[in-house]
C-alpha cells in the first residue's frame, strides 16, 4: 500500500473486506478490489464521487464505468471537452480524460452503495494525498453530500461554513473552487432531482472556473 492508494487487499475496513471477499467468491472475474482514480494528477479538475458501484467500478476497475452514473458523467465530460474518445462502459474503450481526474471518497465498494463514517474516515488519507499531489488543481466537483463533506474534512474546513447545495460554488481558502452537484445516480435522475440540463449547468461552471 502507498500513501496515495490502498493495496489490492487493503485491511482497514472489516465490513468492506468481508464484502470484497463475498464478491470475489461470487464473481471471481471481476476487479473486486480498491478502485484507483482515473486521469492525470496534473489535471486542473477533480471530480469526486462517493464509492465504486457494485456492477460498475467494482466490476470494471475504472471509476463510474459500467454503471448508470457513468452513463451521465462520461458523456457530459465528453460534451465539455474534459474527455476524448468514446465511452463504451469498459476500461479498454480508449476513453481518456482531458485536464480532468475522477476519483471517489471511498475506494472500495460498500454494501448497498452506502459507506459508513468509519470507512469514509479510513479512506480520507488517500484523498488528502491525491489532492496534495495535484499541483494545477483549480476545481473540485463534489458529487453528493458525502463527497462534499469528505473533501471539506480533508482540507480541514468546517462543513457548516461551506454548506452543500446543488451548483453551489465555494471559493476555498487555498484558492480552489469547490462546486457541488447532486450525485448522478439512477435514483436522482429517475426522480427528477437531477436532470441532464442541471448537470450540464454544473459542468459549465466547472469548465469556466477550471480554465480561468
Amino acid at each position: 500500500m502507498s500513501d496515495s492508494f490502498p493495496g489490492r487487499d487493503c485491511p482497514h475496513c472489516p465490513r468492506l473486506v468481508a464484502f470484497r471477499e463475498e464478491c470475489r467468491e461470487k464473481w471471481p472475474e471481476w476487479h473486486n478490489a480498491p478502485v484507483d482514480s482515473f486521469g492525470d494528477l496534473n489535471a486542473a479538475v477533480l471530480v469526486a464521487g462517493l464509492a465504486p458501484g457494485l456492477r460498475g467500478a467494482n466490476r470494471t476497475s475504472r471509476p463510474f464505468t459500467g454503471d448508470y452514473a457513468g452513463q451521465l458523467l462520461y458523456p457530459t465530460l465528453l460534451k465539455y471537452g474534459l474527455a476524448k474518445g468514446n465511452y463504451d462502459e469498459d476500461p479498454t474503450d480508449g476513453l481518456s480524460l482531458v485536464d480532468c481526474r475522477v476519483t471517489n471518497a471511498v475506494r472500495c465498494v460498500p454494501p448497498q452503495n452506502k459507506p459508513i463514517g468509519a470507512e469514509i474516515n479510513a479512506c480520507r488519507p488517500y484523498l488528502k494525498t491525491e489532492i496534495e499531489s495535484m499541483p494545477r488543481l483549480r476545481v473540485i466537483l463534489a458529487l453528493g453530500t458525502v463527497s462534499h463533506a469528505s473533501i471539506l474534512r480533508t482540507l480541514e474546513l468546517r462543513q457548516k461554513e461551506w454548506p452543500f447545495g446543488h451548483n453551489n460554488i465555494h471559493e476555498l481558502p487555498n484558492g480552489i473552487k469547490l462546486i457541488d452537484s447532486y450525485h448522478c445516480s439512477r435514483y436522482n435522475t429517475n426522480t427528477g432531482r437531477l436532470t441532464e440540463a442541471m448537470f450540464h449547468d454544473v459542468f459549465q461552471n466547472v469548465v469556466t472556473h477550471g480554465r480561468a
